[in-house]
């Protein structure tokens, strides 16, 4: 039987991991955020950090193919406000740089079913030393050949997805971490994007939804938004 779009959505928020995210710090190619961005969706993650001017554009949905909107996106002003965050989101946290050092780790070796942060680095500069002040463990991945780094985007995804692959083995997309105050909103803009607009530019709550994403409310709810 072919999935709704509703029973798609709540498929994918009820596999969300809020104790798995990345950290781009300084990442500044809109390819490379995107992509980046793209992969932590793919994976389950609900929270992205990033280090990120306050005078410039994030990401739009023509970069991002939509991912962002099922993301919490947390822009900080340097990386000091973005570990504090995601120590406050979770206080046990291992905190992973990607950097190559003398005691750097093959990425396959860490539990990532442990709370994980991931930084990732300015795509010529890399991770700074301040970022890397916060690590808990640095990691790598093993080259083969003349380059000793690939792109940011394609190492993020590699370890995003070799902690997806083991998250999945542990059975820990079974658990439903988020709570029915996130989901809805999420829900509701999700399967309704017309009146989740509509209710914002009103100033109305979004009403209740039930088991098939259609919206229950009452004459007075309509009414509000057809004339308000």
């Amino acid at each position: 039987m072919q999935q709704t779009r509703y029973q798609r959505i709540e498929g994918v928020l009820s596999r969300r991991q809020t104790d798995l995210t990345v950290c781009l710090e300084d990442v500044h190619k809109h390819h490379n955020l995107s992509a980046i961005v793209r992969s932590a969706d793919a994976v389950g993650c609900h929270h992205v950090h990033a280090v990120w001017p306050e005078n410039q554009k994030w990401l739009t949905n023509n970069t991002s193919g939509g991912s962002k909107n099922w993301l919490d996106t947390h822009l900080h002003k340097n990386i000091d406000d973005a570990v504090a965050s995601m120590r406050t989101h979770n206080p046990d946290v291992q905190i992973l740089a990607t950097h190559l050092s003398e005691d750097a780790v093959d990425f396959r070796e860490i539990d990532y079913t442990k709370p994980t942060a991931i930084i990732v680095g300015q795509e010529k500069t890399g991770i700074s030393p301040q970022a890397l002040e916060y690590a808990d463990q640095n990691i790598i991945i093993p080259m083969q050949g003349m380059v000793q780094s690939l792109n940011v985007s394609v190492a993020a995804a590699l370890i995003l997805f070799e902690a997806q692959r083991q998250r999945d083995l542990a059975g820990l997309y079974n658990r439903n971490m988020l709570s029915d105050e996130i989901k809805h909103p999420m829900y509701f803009e999700g399967y309704h994007p017309i009146i989740a607009r509509q209710c914002k530019q009103k100033n109305l709550p979004y009403p209740a939804l039930d088991e098939n994403g259609e919206i229950v409310a009452d004459e007075q709810f309509w009414q509000a938004l057809k004339h308000t």
